[in-house]
């Protein structure tokens, strides 16, 4: 995960009031987090469940460690997610049960009884596109093991909210509420069966409260309702009706209501009573607002009016001035009533929309953002790890397709179009003039991309294609409109259907375009009512080859061009809005004459958000379902989750860059796969043999320490990608002994590891040092399958360095002491050695392109390096022969003495080593252990950054060998 730490929409928000620092938050497409410190660090604890969809969470008030969970968005909106019912934690969400409930799809809220954990009730909203009979209000009295439909209408109406009086728990309210969202955007029909009941008897009869409130020839629609703990008679709801909305309230429990304000701004998502003070409000909505005199008066008190969008306010009944809001933006916890507030910028949990990556080295990846605009990231950081340094916005709006400039990064085309400059920060409107005159229809999410063919080529999609060549400044319309002229309306608006919408006007975008890798005049183009078109001319003319099985309102979300044949195309078909979970991907060779539809091995309940094929290998497929990704070796025969330690989440576009499978969530920001080029030998693989794959070209980068003080472990920051060479190979069974050499084009040894290296033994705290990766990531495996080692692009480190010195750390700039020097840039043979059987593979090591040393530079540098290195290394063969002879052989007094002066006491004389010290010293007061303490310190010098090492450094260089000459003929006279 890679970031941004940039939080997205959060609806489930709950707090313990006994252990106040304790809040847990439930993100819409991200799972659920949990704080123990006031939110100033959250943590994951739902990754390993099957959907990252949370409508609302509960925490027991007589038993914190249970917790439940109802997944599913919990809200109706042009673009949802839905989940798998109800779970259930009884250790504080360390393990997760599965406890029913799974057709409900969303849950609106969870209420647990105050003082009883197995007395749970549950609105279930049921399915946001289509009818079906798991919905309204649940009951459970054995914690989940059994549900009873406590409130029922009909399967047209949901429940959106459930909630207990907070003095007398046998008194319940809910909020019932008939409203189905539409196949085609912003499309959303509503019932008469919505409205506010009240139970007396803890949930078993209910009466329907109309006293007051809107009805349903007022067009009723949404109620949230909520009791003051003080005085259980003052109730307050917020009403959204055709006539008469606004807020209101009860002095009678409930029984009968009065209108006292009409601002329709304030007709939110949640209302919440402060506990000690009846008068006292809050409502959460586009801003969060507070009333001081019981709803006449209200004032913004956090949000911006352009949007924020509030959710769930939790205010702790114990101490009110500890509050957490839930918003479109993540949650914020207040301990001191709202004067300061935590940060929504350490939860990554963005909702991106699609991801785009550039060209540069490290390169960045782009994306739209749910209500937060569009912004980038680095996928390497010169730090050690990716913080908020690598993090920027660039210009286009939410939802917005990002499309950088192929030949500068620094400009970014985004959203309906705008040109964003990284350099000056500057954002141009730059799209069709046509946009502002309504006679194109477009929508929150409209593909904008460059042709792969054409670096000057821009192209864009509303109900037409557009292209420029020139950034904007002129736009063709290439096609005619694609959508559908008289889209039939889809069985699953059931009831709701009308002549109107059998007679409504076009309404649909081209929702995915795909220009071909291949030939430049082929553009795919797929529309959100179930459209795909070609043209093979650059648009002259169009055709349509939709698959037969399609029919109207099937989204095609994504479309990628085949890399191997001119007539293959994938298109991912999301048909959720059709009340249709299942999943769907098509490809056609023969350019759409013809589709297969290719599922096999998919969760059946998993709609398809993109579908991209590998540029290098054919037939190796990805797909993102609105629970994870999968891959196909066998060109979508059959699917394989490629899951790993990825949190379910909606996975809503896929980038292959280079060898990196670049993935954009909706819900938890972004993710990378590094590497993932073994996919692309499966084939070749024979379960029962020991295989090499071939490894990737290796990068040679250095981890640039901080220059200030180092980031504090609380600040979020995001995993660099592994420095080196990324060696993967694979064991058909357990073996006894796995060894890699690393091999120069000479033949000669660079380094070697085995399975038998005893594993150093790494703190957190040591990991988190930016120097770490530049040692061995792990020891070898022998263990069964896939394994994956980092060589660090060095020679072995050097003899008997890391046991000697220990000021090594401060001295050389890593925790575990000195390393080898780089291998120059080149090709090298790896090596594996499994129960003495050898398979080999070559590798390239290419320099940092950042870099701008020259070949005579990086010459210099290694051949300097080296001569450190082995001289060091021949020190140390006479080293360890002293310390032999001390040890095992019986030596007079004067020998002894000899043979310790000669060698040192183990120590450098000093950390910093100047070269005019170096140059000063006599011989006579040379030790052993001091030369190849300056010859390790000069290895450091030589290798800290890709640069012609200064002519001191060099004369250094040639001083320590002269020394060292002088060393070895001292020794011979010394050994005799």
């Amino acid at each position: 995960m890679i970031g941004p730490f940039r939080a997205g929409r959060t609806v489930g928000a709950v707090g313990v009031p006994t252990q106040p620092n304790v809040f847990y938050i439930g993100v819409n497409n991200g799972g659920v987090w949990k704080t123990d410190d006031y939110g100033r660090t959250w943590n994951p604890i739902f990754d390993e469940a099957p959907t990252g969809s949370i409508g609302d969470l509960a925490v027991s008030p007589s038993n914190p460690n249970i917790i439940y969970v109802g997944t599913g968005e919990g809200m109706h909106r042009p673009d949802l997610s839905v989940g798998d019912g109800m779970f259930k934690s009884i250790d504080g969400g360390k393990n997760w049960q599965h406890i029913g409930l799974g057709d409900v799809q969303q849950v609106g809220r969870v209420i647990i009884h105050p003082t009883n954990p197995d007395i749970v009730f549950v609105a279930g909203m049921g399915h946001p596109y289509g009818a079906n009979t798991e919905r309204g209000v649940f009951k459970s009295i054995d914690g989940g093991e059994t549900w009873k439909k406590a409130l029922y209408i009909n399967a047209q109406t949901g429940a959106i909210q459930v909630a207990l009086d907070p003095n007398n728990s046998q008194i319940v309210f809910a909020t019932l509420w008939e409203h189905q969202e539409g196949p085609w955007e912003n499309a959303k029909f509503s019932g008469t069966n919505s409205g506010l009941y009240k139970s007396t008897d803890g949930g078993e009869t209910w009466k329907k409260i109309t006293k007051g409130l809107p009805g349903a020839s007022d067009g009723l629609g949404r109620v949230w309702v909520t009791t003051a703990l003080s005085n259980s008679q003052r109730m307050y709801a917020m009403v959204s009706a055709r006539n008469n909305s606004g807020i209101y309230k009860s002095d009678d429990a409930g029984e009968s209501w009065n209108l006292i304000h009409t601002n329709r701004r304030l007709l939110g998502r949640d209302i919440q009573v402060h506990p000690n003070n009846e008068n006292v409000v809050f409502i959460a909505n586009v801003a969060s607002y507070r009333s001081d005199d019981g709803g006449k008066t209200w004032t913004s008190i956090k949000g911006a009016p352009g949007g924020d969008d509030y959710q769930r306010l939790w205010i702790n009944p114990l101490q009110p001035d500890i509050r957490l809001f839930s918003a479109d933006q993540g949650a914020v916890i207040t301990v001191n009533g709202g004067k300061t507030w935590s940060s929504w910028y350490n939860q990554p949990t963005s909702q991106l929309y699609h991801v785009a990556t550039d060209n540069q080295y490290p390169y960045w990846v782009y994306g739209g953002q749910q209500e937060s605009g569009a912004i980038a990231v680095a996928s390497r950081s010169n730090g050690g790890q990716i913080s908020f340094r690598e993090f920027i916005g660039v210009g286009a709006d939410e939802y917005a397709y990002v499309a950088p400039d192929p030949k500068d990064p620094n400009i970014i085309y985004g959203g309906r179009v705008t040109r964003f400059d990284k350099r000056t920060g500057q954002n141009q409107f730059v799209g069709p003039e046509v946009l502002r005159s309504g006679k194109v229809r477009f929508l929150r999410t409209m593909p904008l991309m460059f042709h792969p063919l054409d670096d000057n080529m821009l192209l864009f999609g509303t109900n037409v294609v557009w292209k420029t060549l020139d950034g904007g400044q002129n736009w063709q319309q290439i096609s005619p409109d694609l959508t559908k002229k008289n889209p039939e309306v889809p069985k699953s608006v059931g009831n709701y259907t009308t002549d109107a919408h059998k007679k409504m006007p076009q309404r649909a975008i081209v929702y995915a375009l795909a220009p071909s890798t291949i030939d430049k005049n082929i553009i795919w183009a797929g529309t959100d009512d179930g459209l795909v078109h070609i043209t093979t001319n650059g648009g002259t003319t169009w055709k349509n080859v939709t698959p037969p099985t399609l029919t109207s309102w099937d989204k095609i979300s994504q479309i990628d061009a085949g890399h191997f044949n001119k007539g293959t195309a994938y298109i991912a078909v999301n048909a959720i809005r059709k009340d249709d979970m299942k999943p769907h991907v098509y490809k056609t060779h023969d350019f759409g004459e013809t589709w297969t539809k290719i599922v096999s091995g998919m969760n059946p309940s998993g709609p398809v958000n993109t579908v991209r094929e590998d540029y290098k290998q054919e037939g190796l497929l990805f797909a993102g379902t609105e629970r994870e990704v999968y891959f196909s070796n066998n060109d979508g025969a059959s699917w394989e989750s490629l899951r790993l330690n990825m949190p379910a989440s909606s996975i809503r576009d896929l980038v292959i860059h280079q060898n990196d499978l670049v993935i954009g969530t909706h819900g938890r920001s972004i993710w990378i796969l590094d590497d993932f080029s073994p996919l692309r030998e499966l084939t070749k693989l024979q379960s029962q043999n020991n295989y090499l794959f071939q490894p990737s070209d290796a990068i040679r980068v250095r981890h640039n320490v901080f220059t200030d003080t180092p980031l504090p472990p609380e600040e979020p920051t995001a995993q660099n990608p592994p420095d080196g060479a990324l060696i993967d190979y694979y064991l058909g069974k357990a073996v006894n002994k796995v060894q890699l050499n690393i091999l120069d084009q000479k033949n000669q040894l660079v380094s070697t590891f085995s399975s038998d290296d005893v594993a150093e033994e790494i703190d957190s705290t040591t990991m988190r040092h930016p120097t770490y990766w530049a040692r061995p990531e792990q020891k070898l495996s022998t263990q069964e399958g896939h394994q994956r080692f980092v060589w660090n692009l060095r020679y072995q480190s050097p003899r008997g360095a890391q046991r000697s010195y220990g000021i090594a750390a401060v001295q050389y700039n890593t925790p575990s002491g000195p390393v080898g020097p780089f291998v120059a840039p080149g090709t090298y043979k790896v090596q594996l050695i499994v129960n003495g059987a050898t398979t080999e593979r070559s590798i390239t090591v290419k320099l940092d392109p950042r870099s701008q040393i020259g070949s005579e530079a990086v010459d210099l540098q290694t051949q300097l390096s080296l001569l450190c290195y082995d001289n060091y290394n021949k020190l140390q063969t006479i080293r360890e022969s002293i310390d032999n002879k001390i040890a095992t052989q019986s030596l007079n007094k004067n020998s002894q003495v000899a043979l310790n002066n000669f060698r040192g006491n183990g120590k450098p004389r000093s950390i910093s080593f100047f070269y005019g010290s170096i140059q000063a010293s006599d011989l006579e007061d040379e030790t052993l252990v001091g030369l190849q303490s300056k010859l390790l310190y000069l290895i450091e010098v030589l290798q800290s950054a890709d640069t012609m090492p200064t002519v001191k450094t060099t004369e250094a260089v040639n001083v320590l060998d002269a020394r060292v000459k002088e060393l070895l003929n001292r020794w011979k006279k010394i050994a005799k």
